[in-house]
């Protein structure tokens, strides 16, 4: 019997994919919209099934590290341990996303409190910079925008692991951090899609770069090759043993400093001992009976906040999935919001930034008015007027306590630098600096720049729902919509929450869509004016992974997108 629900499932698969082929060829969406499967439209299979637990689920961009989480989870561990204990191993296993040189930002939610908490563990730029200096030292070295040196900032993701194993957690550093020391230490098989991602590295000119995560120093690993990075597992051994001190005041922020001036660029020593994690308070967005939370600037999280908004002026559930109609709504929402944090996106503790304005219902309605039905905007304003590379986990634990982490670097490989001896790379976050004069993101000392990533988490009812993120930079918040939208307005399940075509709005009227999304509604789009681009092969638009959290049955299920090589564990 298993071998037939097996051959059923992959006739079901093939069928899929050859309906969709024929129907974006042809233009006729009538038999996708005919044909039932699994008692569910015929669009919302998946390649893969939902993972169900009932102690605890992972889900996250690469099995090694998904069950390195759980195996903490089955140790007696809890859901704050177990993200940690992924994200470390994520460090090892998917270097060009992420990194210790990275910053994080964390959502968690305590059940026994019913309670949300969340922690900004990003960095600052150096005291030393600022906006004449920056522009003095990219003119000497003839860069024309922010990049190598003077495009990395303190790393934030080290001081947060601690602040949140410290304040939450059950287990010691040493003890999460045992998985990637071994992989670190012995060497992991290299995955599919991350060998490819590895490639881009092949053309850097930095020797210590190319000595880290190169073979040889030639080459990037091929899927299936063993890497090592002896000098990473070093330095996990220097955190388990030493402590948060060893990164910020001892010889990692040592190596990283010198470096730095090696390079002519800005760190200090005082950069790295001043730097410290922001716990904040989750901001939401009420949409029908259900709540999302994300985290306030300086990440871009309020931006899915105000496309809600802006979007519970619109019947959106009674719309067809991914028709025109539909993606246009979405399409122009998420032009308004991002016009807003353009604007007013920056570190909150330099700017007054419009929070609650931003997110209101009457700014939503007001924005919405701004809408056509049948045409396209190229490049709106904000609303509001001047007044004076990435990896994600989501945890969940048999206590029903839950972690949304997303751990980045922004850019694959982030710099592209690796201070020697270290094992890691250093993000570049600080290209998200504005140059422009008195912009609110401009670069100044001590500062925090833009970021784009966020952790996401929804209530129904008064009560946890579902925690959930998507990867891919700037296009967050869009894809954190079209999730959340998934799951309140067609009832799908959170592998097809995840997994299910979504668009991708670039710039102006540039928009990417996804297989999946129907030749007629293509056609319709760019009748009303957007530019599309629709891909042949998954991708454009961000990985992602959910659990969703049934109160009556205690079970909790988790679904990871086709995008990356990873995938939910439960038990």
């Amino acid at each position: 019997m298993a071998r037939l629900d097996f051959g059923n499932r992959i006739t079901r698969v093939l069928i899929l994919v050859l309906t969709l082929f024929i129907a974006s060829a042809c233009g006729d969406s009538s038999s996708s919209e005919s044909l039932q499967v699994g008692g569910g439209a015929f669009p919302f299979e998946t390649m893969r099934s939902p993972v169900s637990g009932l102690r605890g689920v992972v889900s996250t961009s690469q099995p090694l590290a998904a069950n390195a989480g759980l195996d903490i989870l089955k140790k007696g561990g809890n859901a704050i341990d177990a993200a940690v204990a992924t994200a470390a191993v994520l460090t090892v296993v998917e270097p060009m996303s992420t990194s210790l040189g990275g910053d994080a930002f964390i959502m968690i939610y305590l059940a026994e409190e019913d309670r949300l908490v969340g922690i900004n563990a990003s960095g600052r730029a150096a005291a030393a910079v600022n906006l004449k200096k920056l522009n003095e030292k990219l003119e000497k070295h003839q860069m024309d925008r922010i990049r190598g040196i003077y495009s990395v900032t303190v790393p934030g993701a080290v001081d947060g692991w601690f602040e949140v194993l410290e304040e939450y957690g059950t287990m010691s550093m040493a003890e999460v951090l045992e998985p990637a020391i071994h992989y670190a230490e012995n060497g992991f098989p290299v995955s599919e899609i991350i060998a490819d991602a590895w490639e881009s590295l092949e053309d850097s000119e930095e020797p210590s770069t190319r000595e880290t995560w190169l073979v040889d120093g030639e080459r990037s690993p091929r899927m299936g090759e063993v890497f090592v990075n002896k000098d990473l597992a070093r330095t996990f051994r220097l955190l388990a043993t030493e402590g948060r001190d060893v990164f910020y005041k001892g010889e990692i922020a040592e190596a990283i400093v010198n470096y730095s001036n090696d390079h002519d660029g800005f760190l200090s020593m005082e950069d790295f001992a001043e730097h410290t994690s922001t716990w904040v308070e989750p901001i939401h967005a009420d949409y029908k009976n259900y709540r999302l939370y994300e985290l306030p600037p300086n990440g871009q999280g309020i931006a899915a906040l105000e496309m809600l908004k802006i979007l519970e002026n619109a019947d959106m559930g009674a719309m067809e999935h991914n028709s025109a109609e539909y993606l246009h709504y979405i399409i122009e929402a998420k032009k308004l919001a991002y016009a807003d944090i353009q604007k007013w996106n920056a570190d909150p503790s330099f700017n007054d930034l419009p929070i609650n304005q931003m997110i209101s219902s009457e700014y939503g309605q007001k924005q919405f008015s701004r809408i056509s039905a049948g045409q396209a905007m190229e490049h709106p304003s904000s609303g509001i007027p001047d007044e004076g590379d990435t990896v994600l986990l989501e945890v969940m634990d048999k206590d029903n306590n839950a972690v949304s982490f997303i751990y980045s670097l922004y850019s694959g490989f982030g710099s592209g630098l690796v201070a020697p001896g270290t094992g890691f790379s250093l993000q570049n976050r600080g290209a998200l600096f504005s140059r422009e004069p008195g912009h609110l993101n401009v670069i100044e000392p001590n500062k925090r720049p833009f970021h784009t990533i966020i952790p996401a988490m929804a209530f129904k009812d008064g009560e946890f729902f579902m925690t959930f993120g998507a990867m891919g930079g700037a296009v967050q918040p869009q894809q954190h919509v079209q999730i959340f939208l998934n799951v309140v307005e067609f009832g799908m399940n959170p592998q097809q929450a995840v997994e299910i075509s979504r668009i991708n709005h670039n710039n102006g009227f540039r928009v990417t869509a996804e297989p999946g999304i129907s030749a007629d509604v293509i056609g319709q789009l760019e009748r009303w004016g957007h530019e599309m681009t629709h891909r042949t092969t998954i991708g454009g638009v961000g990985g992602a992974q959910l659990i969703m959290f049934d109160r009556t049955t205690g079970t909790m299920t988790g679904g990871s997108t086709p995008h990356k090589d990873g995938m939910a564990v439960a038990y």
